[in-house]
Parts: C-alpha cells; structure tokens; sequence
C-alpha cells in the first residue's frame, strides 16, 4: 500500500468466534498499518451474509467455505464466481444434543468416541425412525462444513442422513432455542453457541467436529473474483493484517484481551467467558460441569492452517457432489477448485517469514504422526489431519474418490 493511502473495506461476518481475524486485525491496529480502515456489517444468517456479498454492500465477508464453491457452481441460485484466499480457521464446531438424546448415547458427560457412538446413535435412531419420528439434527446452511462433516460422520457410521435422520437448517443464533424448544434432538454449529445451549441448560456438547477430520477447513475470507481484481492490494495488506492478528490471537497471554473484544455487543454479544473458553480450547460439555480442554478444538495460525489447500476445496467438492446427488464434472470440479486461491496468498506474504508452502494441494488425511513439510523459505511441521475412519483424500484421484462414496 502507498504510504498515507487509505483503502475502505467493508466486512460482512456472523456473530461467530471464528470471525476473530477480521475482527482482531482493525481492533488491534494491524489493518490501520496495511493502509486499511474496516468496517463491518453483522448478520444473523449465511443467505444474508451471501447475498449483501454478491449485491455489493460488502467487499469481502466471513463465509462458508462450501457455500462459496456452491456459489461459484450455480448451486440454488446463478453461479457467480467467488474467490477465497485466505481460510479464516480450521474446525471450532461442535455436535450438541438434548439431555434425553445425550443420556441414550451414554457418554457421560464426555465427548464421545465417533466410532463408538456412533454405533449407539444408530440404534436410537432405528428406534425412532421405526416409532415413525425420526432424529432431527440442525445444521447452519445446506452448504457448509458443519453439514458434510455431520454427514461425513453418520454416512460412516451406518446412519443414513435424509432416510434414516432428518437434517434441517438452523441459523447459529438460533440453535440454542431450536434445541431447547424441542424442535431439533442435536445441531451442529460453532462456537459460541455449543456453550449457549449448555449453559441454557438445553443440551450437551458430545462430538467435535476436530473428532471427525482433525484439520476440517471451515469458514474462508470471500470475495467476488470481479472484485479481487479490483481491490487486490488492498486484500493482500488484509492478508498481512489477518496473520498477524492470528499469532496475537493464539498467544495465551492475549486471551482475555481478545475474547473481550470478540464478546463485545457489536461482534458476538456473548459471555466473556464462553468466548475465552473457545479461543482457548476449554469446553463445558453439560451444564454445572467441569471444563474441558480438547486441544485443536479451534486450530488457527500454526501449520499455515490460513493457507488455502486447492485440495481442501476439492473435497468439499466431492461432499457436494455426494449430498446433492450429482455426478462427477471435471468442469465443474476444475471451478470448484479455482475458488481458493493460493497464489493471492503467496503474492500478500511473499518476501515474510511466514510458511509458504510450495504445492498447492496435498493428500488430506494422511498425516497421523508429525512430519516436516517444504515450504519456500525452509520447512513447516504439519501434525495430525486424520479423518475419523482412517480414510484419506487424494485429489488426483477426485473422480475415483466421489465413486467410492456412492
């Protein structure tokens, strides 16, 4: 950015604590120094979020990764081309389910074995299906990370969702009183609202989603592509503002300062407390119970967890094309693909210190012991990015991979 320069950016983002980068990066003057000056539009639902995104009223937003490629595909709407490139956070959402269903699957107030539980919520679910009331579980979008990785674990688990279990769709703000209100048996969302439902007394926290792919991408940075090209400078110095507020954010001693400024009215308008507990890793599982730490709950910064893998896209590909019933399109998965962009990442840190990986894509779930990785000033420690079911993902072989799942 020209020095004395000024870019505005609006933000649009949902009241989430995986909306911290954006957030942290104009609180903690990191934005102001890239030439910035951010402002935000809060939301309490994804379509709204999506629709102010391509109408213009914002110019870049917090977003579901998957909802962007949906997007992008013309899925539910005319396609129009988004561009991710930067990921906001990996995992931070959690299973939650009513006291009834969390007393059936037994897990005692602990977070429960995916396998293991699984095949008990098999069972309670034959159960009610054949009472002619099947399980509802609430997700935050049809397009989003929380449902494939629900689906992902039930699919795998021998629970067939839409036959044996219903899925429905649960604004975030809105789980909590959803499950109390006795309209849904479980949701799947992030933070703060597991800790929500458990401090209302409405449920239980027994799975995260970490559990189900340890390095599951979530929300990405989104713009429209038309529009990256216009403002790339500016998102670049966003890129820069974003890192850094993510070392800040991962650092303990800033953990109260940070869940402070992200419980604000303006942002999440949550407890201090609940907010701290998720940035920290710590969890309440039931309500009056002990807490929890679960390490990687909420994985930023490290291992260029920001970094946007073309074969992360690739997969949420291959789950779209499984849950909406399609077949396999080179066309479409090749723009599937294109919505991250690496290459804009790479060019906003060339120069840094910051962990560049040389590839672009990488088998996902094939790291269960730590190993070095090259980036293009050194090497990067990657550690565990397992799915639950011991299976791994290997883009080039995407085609063959969406065949398994049928």
């Amino acid at each position: 950015m020209t020095k004395g320069a000024t870019t505005r950016l609006t933000i649009g983002f949902l009241p989430l604590v995986d909306a911290c980068l954006p957030i942290l990066a104009h609180e903690h003057g990191f934005a102001e120094d890239e030439g910035l000056e951010l402002t935000y539009m809060r939301d309490v639902s994804w379509a709204t979020v999506l629709d102010r995104l391509l109408y213009g009223h914002s110019d870049a937003a917090h977003m579901l990764a998957p909802l962007a490629i949906a997007t992008a595909l013309g899925r539910g709407r005319p396609a129009q081309e988004l561009a991710a490139p930067f990921v906001l956070g990996l995992n931070g959402n959690a299973f939650t389910v009513s006291n009834a269903l969390a007393e059936a699957l037994g897990t005692g107030g602990e977070l429960g074995d995916p396998e293991m539980m699984g095949q008990r919520l098999k069972e309670v679910a034959a159960a009610r299906k054949a009472e002619g009331q099947k399980l509802r579980f609430g997700v935050v979008h049809r397009y989003s990370s929380h449902n494939y990785m629900l689906r992902y674990w039930l699919a795998g688990v021998g629970v067939l969702p839409d036959k044996d279990v219903e899925i429905v769709t649960i604004a975030p703000p809105f789980s909590a009183d959803a499950l109390k209100a006795g309209e849904i048996d479980g949701s799947c969302v992030g933070e703060p609202w597991n800790s929500i439902a458990v401090e209302q007394g409405a449920g239980q926290i027994v799975l995260a989603t970490a559990q189900i792919w340890r390095r599951g991408v979530e929300k990405v940075l989104a713009l429209r592509a038309e529009r990256l090209k216009d403002i790339q400078p500016a998102i670049e110095g966003l890129i820069r503002a974003m890192r850094r507020a993510g070392e800040h954010f991962v650092d303990p001693d800033n953990w109260d300062t940070n869940a402070a400024i992200l419980a604000r009215p303006e942002y999440c308008d949550a407890s201090h407390t609940l907010v701290r507990r998720a940035i920290s890793d710590r969890l309440v599982l039931s309500q009056g119970g002990a807490v929890r730490e679960y390490p990687d709950f909420m994985f930023q910064y490290h291992e260029a967890a920001n970094f946007p893998w073309v074969s992360q896209a690739e997969w949420l590909y291959s789950q779209l094309v499984r849950w909406d019933g399609l077949e396999y399109d080179a066309e479409q998965a090749a723009a599937a693909a294109r919505v991250f962009r690496p290459g804009v990442y790479r060019s906003a840190l060339a120069g840094s210190n910051d962990p560049l990986p040389t590839a672009s894509s990488k088998v996902e779930g094939s790291v269960s012991e730590a190993l070095h990785a090259s980036t293009q000033n050194g090497t990067i420690l990657l550690e565990n990015n397992t799915f639950f079911d011991g299976k791994s993902f290997d883009p080039d072989a995407l085609e063959a991979y969406i065949a398994a799942q049928k």
